[in-house]
């Protein structure tokens, strides 16, 4: 699993365009696992911060403990609605997969609001932006996986 610091300096223009695509919307859309091993849909707010990606939670929230018991996590960022008049002006979507390690340092919490606020660091294994090409003709997904790089699939 790799910090997003990591990516950055093996991507560094792919890293920038997931963030700067993450960034668009404030709220994101994270993926859990519950106890029978069922998906949990939440939604969520991420932060970029000293080369990590950063998740928090409200103390006892069931995606909270979702993570506690099994740190898999998906999470995709909100996407503009396309131009069907011209396809290619869409920004496109990201999203990310790895594992979300929750910190309990008192100082790197003190930020969260609430009492019994969860801090999770997510090391990031994939990486993905889906958008449509210049003209139109293509969907592009380029996707980021540790240990393989980065690669391009063309769908018409």
């Amino acid at each position: 699993m790799s910090s997003w610091q990591e990516i950055e300096k093996e991507v560094p223009e792919f890293a920038a365009r997931a963030r700067a695509l993450f960034d668009r919307h404030r709220h994101k859309t994270m993926a859990t696992l519950r106890r029978d091993g069922s998906p949990r849909i939440s939604g969520t707010e991420l932060e970029f911060r000293d080369g990590e990606v950063w998740l928090g939670s409200m103390g006892g929230a069931l995606k909270a403990r979702d993570l506690r018991r099994d740190p898999r996590v998906a999470v995709h960022s909100g996407s503009d609605d396309p131009d069907d008049a011209d396809p290619g002006s869409w920004s496109g979507d990201v999203k990310f997969a790895g594992r979300a390690l929750e910190v309990e340092d008192p100082a790197s919490k003190e930020h969260l609001p609430g009492e019994g606020s969860h801090l999770f660091r997510v090391d990031v294994a994939e990486l993905v932006i889906t958008r449509v090409d210049a003209g139109g003709q293509f969907l592009v997904v380029e996707m980021w996986h540790e240990g393989r790089g980065l690669s391009e699939v063309r769908r018409k």
